[in-house]
């Protein structure tokens, strides 16, 4: 073990160079390829290299091809009959899936994909995942909270219910990044802020002993070559972004944390580091299932005078809202969480209310502010979140669970 982690500290090493390295010589290429995008918070109009998270992905795969022969290299030469099967078919798996999700996720950059079809996928690509769970692992009963054992015991088995939940975790997990983006260094600052913490919980469960350490530390060497290419691709992400990192970072990246979820059993508690992403996602409902008019980009608006963004809005009629639109705007609106004028336009029957994302809703609550101090702020929510995720899962989980 002590050697793995040697060679995979020494390739994530390698691999933040690597990826500084090949970003600064090809953004250009981007540029040439008319794969550039414009900063719509900014007032300088440039051409900013879009999906260059592809390249991150690439070097990231490079390491741990590289990575596997080291690991498995010496159970192969002296160990051919115990050799471990199971654990190479999950790290080949693993790369799989990551590698059909950044081709997908590249191609959805070049070819705006519809929305429609980006949620199909991830499914597709989880599949493997899936089958290789089934037949390395097949465990798919969940045990009760102890209040609730007296009427239906100690364990329920979900059968076929649980793969389902976890091809859901997938989806999720791969789109809940892309939605909460729009801002310099956000969509990989908040992925290097998961998998930072999604490896300390590894660390723990390791420390503590109680289960198999196998499963984390699979999900070590998968996760560290990830957290510094990342942190690479950050460096010139961060304010003033000289590149995007494109829907491509953000389908891999998520596709990452369901596939260390998934084949490193613990699924279920993944998903209590993506709080802020699971309320971006509730807070986003309205808007993303056309309860109410969704514009094709919800990210802040830009303030030339100021230098600062300020929450962006939607104006529609509301005699033309449905039940649920009109049920969804008057709840946030009484929660304090959702900014409506009324009475609006040439013939004050339009009303205009923000856009329905936790950047917007930041907005809201402390103001315009400078890009970059946004980007801080939904970071230390991140942090914040992520401790208590570690309290859930620890001290109150002892009052519902034998742990």
């Amino acid at each position: 073990m002590a050697a793995d982690m040697w060679w995979i500290g020494l390739l994530s090493f390698c691999g933040y160079f690597i990826t500084l390295r090949m970003i600064s010589r090809f953004r250009d290429v981007f540029v040439r390829a008319n794969l550039f995008g414009i900063d719509l918070c900014k007032s300088t109009g440039a051409n900013v290299p879009e999906a260059v998270g592809v390249i991150c992905g690439c070097v990231y795969l490079v390491c741990m091809f590289l990575f596997i022969p080291a690991r498995f290299g010496q159970e192969f030469i002296y160990q051919k009959e115990d050799f471990p099967h199971q654990e190479l078919v999950q790290y080949i798996t693993a790369l799989l899936a990551v590698t059909c999700i950044l081709f997908l996720g590249f191609v959805d950059d070049v070819l705006d994909v519809p929305w429609r079809v980006k949620l199909l996928l991830p499914a597709i690509a989880a599949l493997p995942i899936l089958l290789v769970y089934y037949a390395t692992f097949d465990v798919t009963f969940v045990i009760v909270p102890k209040p609730l054992r007296p009427f239906i015991g100690q364990s329920v088995d979900l059968g076929w219910i649980y793969y389902i939940y976890m091809g859901l975790v997938t989806v999720f997990c791969t789109n809940a990044i892309n939605i909460l983006a729009g801002i310099n260094g956000l969509e990989c600052g908040q992925s290097v802020v998961i998998a930072i913490s999604v490896m300390l919980f590894n660390c723990l469960e390791i420390f503590i002993g109680e289960v198999s350490s196998h499963a984390h530390t699979f999900s070590i060497h998968l996760l560290l070559p990830f957290v510094t290419t990342s942190a690479a691709l950050l460096k010139f992400n961060w304010y003033p972004a000289e590149v995007f990192v494109g829907d491509t970072y953000c389908y891999f990246s998520g596709m990452l944390f369901a596939t260390v979820g998934i084949l490193g059993h613990f699924s279920k508690t993944i998903l209590l580091f993506f709080l802020p992403q699971v309320v971006n996602f509730i807070y986003s409902v309205p808007q993303i299932f056309r309860f109410v008019p969704c514009p094709r980009h919800r990210l802040p608006r830009y303030n030339k005078v100021t230098n600062t963004i300020e929450m962006s809005t939607v104006q529609f009629k509301e005699k033309d809202l449905g039940f649920l639109g009109r049920i969804s705007v008057r709840v946030l609106e009484s929660l304090r969480l959702l900014a409506v004028k009324r009475n609006i336009g040439e013939h004050r029957e339009y009303m205009e209310c923000n856009n329905f994302t936790l950047v917007n809703l930041v907005l809201k609550l402390f103001g315009p502010m400078h890009e970059q101090t946004t980007t801080i702020i939904l970071l230390l929510i991140q942090v914040l979140c992520s401790c208590a995720a570690f309290t859930i899962r620890y001290p109150l989980a002892r009052l519902f669970y034998d742990v």
